[in-house]
């Protein structure tokens, strides 16, 4: 074998090699790859059967608990559009209407979300960036107090 063959051969094994990796790597990203939707956004464009987070604000007045204690149910709204949601499991402390929350899981195709993950905002002055996204351009958003940003975490208090 050639010099200039045996050359081919390597680069040739290289390259494959190189497009293997590249091929493990982004079947690895796409099986952890969450996209984030307003309820407007859900709306426009329905996700499939992709799994993703929608984020917004609890409409007041929607939160239902079930009889078993564990499943709740409550609407998702960027002030434009709302999305039912329901939840099976243990609600975060800070969960309740009127307050922000990010909710993880699949859309049904009854057009309600099924969430398998609950967060709900730090406290009264925080709001996850995704969602103040959201509401600025649903033209809903409510200012920040004076002299803090809603993208700022909250600092413990002494």
């Amino acid at each position: 074998m050639t010099r200039k063959k045996r050359r081919m051969y390597v680069l040739g094994l290289a390259l494959l090699g190189l497009g293997t990796a590249t091929a493990l790597t982004m079947a690895a990203f796409e099986d952890n790859i969450v996209f984030f939707y307003s309820p407007s956004d859900l709306a426009a464009k329905p996700p499939g059967d992709r799994s993703v987070r929608i984020g917004g604000l609890v409409e007041e007045g929607s939160v239902e608990k079930a009889a078993e204690g564990l499943t709740v149910r409550f609407r998702v709204t960027d002030l434009a559009q709302s999305v039912p949601v329901t939840y099976t499991g243990i609600v975060p402390d800070l969960f309740r209407e009127g307050q922000g929350v990010v909710a993880e899981g699949k859309l049904g195709p009854d057009g309600v979300f099924v969430a398998r993950e609950l967060l709900a905002r730090h406290d009264e002055n925080y709001m996850p960036p995704e969602v103040a996204d959201a509401l600025k351009r649903s033209g809903e958003f409510r200012p920040e107090p004076p002299g803090r940003s809603v993208y700022e975490t909250p600092q413990p208090k002494s």
